[in-house]
């Protein structure tokens, strides 16, 4: 059965995105200028070992002149996505469609079904023009949909292989686009690399995609998804603190997705300018203990109650757990302690027991810290376990665990005399809400032009790069595509005791535009009602509300 479109999506339908201008002859008007090789962030030496076929790519500028030898031959591209939705991901692969066919009406793209498990398992499918104009300027993935199926084991990797090549010149691939986030494009580097250490002529490139906000670097000034989702984040926020200054009786906790990095807790704070946020990568860099940032809180909600507002609103980022360097450490003994006792505490059936053994086996000072926490979240963070036995950190319901603590602050507060207010709470995580929502112009255009500059790059045989769409602050006309070697962005991480190949993800620059934008207005915040009230996405309206972009890529775009 057809799906049936809403009004707002039948409009959006003729939305018609606008290529950066050395794009708009097509991919046989552009020709790949190659500057100098590249080097990865750190861990030179050790990053050209693991990829020496394709370690110290040059950077890649589209610029215009005459190239018919990409429209010559039938060219076949796979596409996959890779790891969670963001707004967005329908117009990479419309891009990608209309390059292809523009450079030769007889090109293919092909969808791997299901994500990265859809090579391994070979499940694809032909993708259309019927099929691509039905989901133009759409939100989600839902056309082939995602996976978070890693291609990294050989036998996966010959898997793949296996696929690309087929057995059949009708049926095998020519390229591939990989449209992940930095974990997901690490993927695509490895296949690069394997492919070309295995002589399988097919080009990998990657796009740059999450809602995080970071994958980005002086080459990519923004991942996509992160325009559309900080707007959603804003109104829902931005409604909310419409709702506390019409009620003035609760105080909100909200909880926005960011495990690794606080970008879509800032980007939200910068846009409606709440009481408190907490930004991870402050807390880290100060190394404040749970306690201190417990007390934080507490001392804001007894500052506004002196000013009769016992009201107010509270950003905290997915992972601020992980930045408070003691959880951070009390997590790590925690996977340790239960993998080593797993035989002993899988015979014991209280809670209090298993506490207690896991307690007995700590140091003195992280038993302290476990015991200190309300005994809901002493469960959580020893029973509800990964696959590989470790905490899942994203399922900590942390905005609940502040407020139990802060509440039991206030209690000891007012013992002394210190505070004699009101404090209920109410608390939220805004997540899945803006992952799949109807991407905004700026990721309508954005993506389009990611997915086309990618099919050129691939259209000329270059592998191991990411999509590169500069100068975003100017009108698209004038943005700059272009191609950043994969390796030029890694380092060597230490992750499940082995040393691995990853994108450096890139984290608040506490001396950056953005922090210090919102540093220089936070002290007045907490006492003043100054909530910015962001509504919906517009779509149709003067360009100063419907072209807008994030304040993040704003400021950093000054700092350049």
């Amino acid at each position: 059965m057809a799906t049936l479109q809403s009004e707002l999506q039948l409009e959006r339908s003729k939305f018609k995105p606008v290529l950066p201008a050395v794009l708009r002859s097509g991919p046989s008007g552009v020709v790949p200028r190659l500057g100098k090789p590249t080097q990865s962030v750190s861990d030179q030496e050790s990053l050209r070992a693991i990829f020496p076929k394709t370690y110290g790519l040059p950077l890649a500028l589209l610029i215009k002149g005459r190239n018919p030898s990409v429209g010559k031959n039938p060219f076949r591209l796979g596409i996959v996505f890779s790891g969670g939705q963001a707004p967005g991901g329908h117009n990479v692969l419309a891009g990608l469609f209309d390059a292809l066919k523009k450079a030769n009406p007889k090109n293919q793209l092909i969808g791997f079904i299901g994500g990265p498990s859809g090579i391994l398992e070979n499940k694809r499918m032909d993708i259309t023009a019927a099929v691509v104009d039905n989901y133009r300027n759409t939100g989600g993935f839902d056309m082939i949909q995602s996976g978070r199926t890693k291609i990294e084991t050989p036998e996966q990797l010959a898997t793949a292989k296996k696929t690309i090549e087929q057995t059949t010149q009708a049926n095998r691939l020519d390229g591939l686009a990989v449209v992940g986030g930095d974990d997901s494009n690490t993927n695509a580097a490895l296949l690069s690399e394997y492919f070309k250490n295995e002589g399988v002529k097919v080009s990998v490139i990657g796009v740059p995609k999450t809602i995080d906000g970071d994958l980005k670097n002086s080459e990519i000034e923004a991942s996509f998804g992160f325009d559309t989702a900080t707007k959603i984040y804003s109104e829902l926020a931005g409604n909310i603190c419409r709702d506390v200054l019409s009620a003035r009786k609760y105080w909100h906790f909200i909880r926005l997705m960011g495990r690794s990095a606080s970008h879509i807790t800032l980007e939200v704070a910068l846009k409606t300018r709440p009481n408190l946020a907490l930004i991870g990568e402050e807390v880290l860099a100060q190394k404040m203990t749970l306690a201190q940032v417990v007390d934080q809180i507490a001392q804001a909600v007894a500052r506004r109650s002196e000013a009769k507002k016992n009201y107010g609103v509270v950003l905290i980022p997915e992972g601020l757990i992980e930045f408070i360097p003691e959880m951070k450490e009390l997590i790590s003994g925690l996977n340790d302690t239960l993998a080593a006792h797993e035989p002993r505490l899988a015979a014991v059936n209280s809670f209090e027991e298993k506490r207690d053994i896991v307690a007995g086996a700590l140091s003195a000072p992280l038993a302290a810290l476990l015991q200190s926490l309300p005994q809901s979240f002493q469960a959580q963070l020893m029973l509800d376990r990964d696959p590989h036995g470790n905490v899942q950190v994203s399922q900590i319901e942390t905005e609940k665990l502040l407020v139990e603590m802060v509440k039991a602050r206030l209690a000891a507060l007012k013992v002394k005399g210190n505070y004699g207010g009101k404090f209920a709470a109410i608390t939220h995580f805004f997540g899945y809400e803006g992952r799949c929502g109807a991407p905004s112009n700026f990721d309508a255009t954005y993506c389009y032009a990611l997915g086309y500059n990618a099919a050129v790059l691939a259209l000329n045989g270059l592998s191991g790069y990411l999509s590169s769409i500069k100068n975003l602050m100017k009108p698209p006309a004038q943005w700059v595509p272009g191609g950043v070697p994969l390796t030029a962005m890694m380092n060597v991480e230490r992750r499940k005791g082995k040393d691995k190949p990853v994108i450096q993800k890139a984290l608040v620059k506490l001396d950056g535009g953005p922090f210090k934008a919102f540093a220089k207005i936070r002290e007045s915040l907490v006492l003043e009602d100054g909530y910015v009230y962001p509504g919906p996405i517009q779509y149709f309206g003067p360009s100063s509300v419907t072209d807008m972009t994030t304040k993040t890529l704003q400021l950093e775009s000054s700092e350049r």
